[in-house]
């Protein structure tokens, strides 16, 4: 379980919001990675503490390794299973006034590798799951999509807005996911106007917490997972590109508040705009660690290069939804590096 006060932190800032989901169930696709189990807790937590009587559907090819790595979440009776792939799944029989579309396939890996099987199972996923909202008369459709929607980030803009028309490059085999979150983007929209259903879209960045994965390609988690260790931290590259974090809690925060207060067909950025440098992360990662653990950075900078940047713009969250960073990058790390410490013990 998350600890109690990245829990309570989530509830202290969505309690008015909840109100919604009283006696509703709601479905979840990508309920067991790192995005669902926030919300799920978060869930958990908010009926219990304000006793909704609400109810999740959770959508997973594999419900036994749920249960068996995460018991105290998969043993809630509000929990359920529905075993399926999200590009094919059998439609379950009931209501749902809520849909969270969080499944996705983010490896780099394999949109390196497999291209097409990320485009499709994001652009397949999400209209298999759409018509499942229209199917079951569902009140609001949330879509997690990325900032790949953008493309590249041009080096003279500092903070990407939601109104940037740039895109990936199409040529480009590796744009595959990028690509295809631009595609599930269009279907919400268009189940919107065509068939009324209430979408809206979450275009997610970067983030740290407990849950993030420490051995795939992200950077903070391979930096957190290398202090664990003992260290050196080890930058592959240059340590040049600028990236920006928010804390898993209050990414939880945010993706309700859109789901819950947001109209229908908004898009919003949700993420940190406090971009810090690959090497910057790395040692204030080293930081969190007592004795200070050791940085490496195996790349050498060219001088003549544009460091790149992928960083957002918030302002239309901040100023709509009046969301912002409530917990600090380093205070972020911290809590992460303790939840994995107390893990490990």
């Amino acid at each position: 379980m998350l600890p109690k006060e990245d829990l309570d932190h989530v509830l202290e800032h969505t309690r008015a919001l909840w109100d919604e989901l009283r006696g509703q169930r709601l479905l979840i696709t990508g309920g067991t990675g790192f995005f669902g189990r926030w919300l799920l807790e978060g869930l958990l937590w908010a009926n219990d503490r304000l006793r909704l009587g609400a109810s999740a559907l959770v959508l997973t090819r594999n419900p036994d390794a749920f249960r068996d790595k995460a018991p105290s979440v998969a043993g809630h009776p509000a929990i359920q299973f529905h075993q399926g792939d999200v590009r094919s799944f059998e439609f379950p029989t009931g209501t749902f006034s809520h849909i969270i579309h969080a499944a996705t396939e983010s490896s780099v890996r394999l949109n390196a590798e497999e291209p097409l099987t990320v485009f499709d199972t994001i652009v397949d996923g999400t209209r298999h799951t759409l018509e499942f909202a229209r199917h079951c008369g569902a009140q609001k459709f949330l879509l997690t999509s990325s900032g790949a929607v953008y493309g590249k980030q041009p080096p003279e803009i500092t903070h990407i807005s939601e109104d940037y028309p740039g895109a990936p490059d199409p040529a480009n085999p590796r744009s595959a996911y990028g690509e295809g979150k631009r595609a599930a983007e269009t279907l919400c929209t268009l189940f919107s106007k065509q068939h009324g259903l209430d979408t809206r879209v979450a275009r997610c960045f970067a983030f740290v917490g407990p849950y993030l994965p420490l051995d795939i390609h992200f950077a903070i988690g391979n930096f957190i997972r290398d202090g664990l260790h003992g260290g050196p931290i080890v930058v592959q590259g240059d340590g040049t590109p600028l990236r920006s974090y928010l804390y898993a809690a209050d990414l939880a925060i945010w993706l309700l508040t859109i789901l819950f207060r947001e109209q229908s067909s908004r898009i919003h950025n949700v993420g940190s705009e406090e971009g810090v440098s690959i090497v910057e992360l790395a040692h204030m990662v080293a930081a969190s660690f007592s004795p200070q653990v050791g940085v490496i950075v195996r790349g050498k900078p060219d001088p003549h290069k544009t460091p790149e940047r992928y960083v957002p713009s918030t302002a239309r969250a901040n100023r709509e939804l009046g969301l912002m960073p409530w917990i600090s990058l380093p205070a972020a790390i911290a809590r992460t590096v303790a939840f994995h410490r107390d893990t490990l013990a």
